[in-house]
């Protein structure tokens, strides 16, 4: 016997956006392949994607992990939400996204992506960061950055397991780092394939909900938790096509750069809520409302790196995301644009 717990992924306008759930099921022996596994429905009227007269929502089980909270063979299944009529709900974004990297032009291009993840973590019954002092601030800025230190490193404990946590689960978990902000991390996704980025994403974020919910700590992806002089959290992404990476990479990349520029308000407002709290023009953004790429330059909306330039390929960095964007919508809109769309169009034909 095994048990599956199966997340759902349910991504909601309001807050900071997010709302991962789960419910577990056991089965009579191990299953390594989503297909396999016997669909499953739960309540929509409790979660806000049903209506109470017809409230059962379909679980389609799309990735599997292993579970490092029960460990053996048991799992964890990211699922993704139908009405019983076989219709995608709303709030299922992974459906399109599929329906993107299925399409034979993006699947011949093979999208890597690389997430950084960023998040905070606060204090349950206040809601302000671990570390800061109650109702105060910590110093300024400056010496928290990938720091080491009591007085400078609040939470290792907490992101050391969820890295270890994800690496049992077999997400593509790149690394982790302190933020710039103290009580601010990051952890990295990738490179990963097409859909795959958003499945390992949506992953690795329930396990940390998991983790800090066992050390009794809240988990913010609120993009600007904190006002004034304090940098915000985003999910920069990270991208590249076969073309890019190949030789003459670089040209490509500049055209497919023009082609984001063009749609940038449709970007941006695809890429978080309350992104404009945090795109100010400050603290390592670009303002919400122009569009800059620039080389090297964290200040910018698109950034391309020094190694890409040098070796005439390589991947470029859209800065933004927001912490609590949805990577199914962000990832495939990536795609759309700079693969399906031509060039200088903003409605992909």
């Amino acid at each position: 016997m095994i048990c599956i717990r199966l997340i759902l992924v349910h991504y909601k306008v309001g807050g900071t956006g997010m709302d991962v759930r789960s419910k577990a099921r056991t089965l009579p022996g191990p299953v390594d392949d989503p297909s396999k596994l016997p669909k499953w429905n739960f309540d929509g009227s409790s979660t806000g994607q049903a209506t109470g007269d017809d409230s059962e929502v379909i679980l389609c089980p799309q990735a599997i992990f292993k579970d490092p909270f029960r460990r053996g063979n048991n799992i964890l299944v990211i699922c993704d939400c139908y009405a019983p009529n076989g219709e995608p709900i709303p709030s299922n974004k992974r459906y399109n996204a599929a329906r993107i990297f299925g399409h034979p032009d993006v699947k011949a291009e093979e999208p890597w992506y690389g997430i950084e993840q960023e998040y905070t973590l606060l204090q349950k019954d206040t809601n302000w960061p671990i570390g800061w002092p109650l109702g105060g601030y910590p110093g300024p800025q400056g010496p928290y950055y990938c720091a080491a230190g009591a007085e400078k490193s609040y939470g290792r404990d907490i992101v050391d397991a969820h890295y270890k946590a994800c690496l049992y689960a077999g997400i593509n978990i790149g690394g982790i780092n302190a933020e710039v902000m103290p009580g601010q991390w990051e952890f990295q996704v990738g490179p990963s394939v097409g859909i795959s980025a958003g499945d390992e994403l949506w992953a690795a974020r329930y396990i940390l909900e998991r983790i800090t919910e066992i050390a009794g700590v809240v988990v913010s992806f609120d993009p600007k938790p904190i006002p004034g002089e304090w940098n915000g959290a985003g999910a920069h992404t990270n991208y590249s096509t076969k073309s890019m990476r190949s030789e003459g990479g670089y040209e490509v990349i500049k055209k497919a750069i023009q082609k984001l520029e063009a749609r940038h308000m449709e970007h941006i407002a695809a890429y978080g809520e309350g992104n404009e709290r945090r795109l100010t023009g400050r603290h390592e953004t670009a303002d919400i409302n122009t569009f800059v790429w620039v080389m090297a330059n964290r200040g910018a909306s698109v950034r391309v790196g020094r190694d890409t330039e040098k070796e005439g390929k390589g991947y470029f960095e859209d800065r933004r995301p927001a912490s609590n964007m949805d990577p199914y919508v962000v990832t495939s809109m990536i795609a759309e644009t700079t693969i399906l769309c031509k060039a200088g169009l903003s409605n992909g034909k």
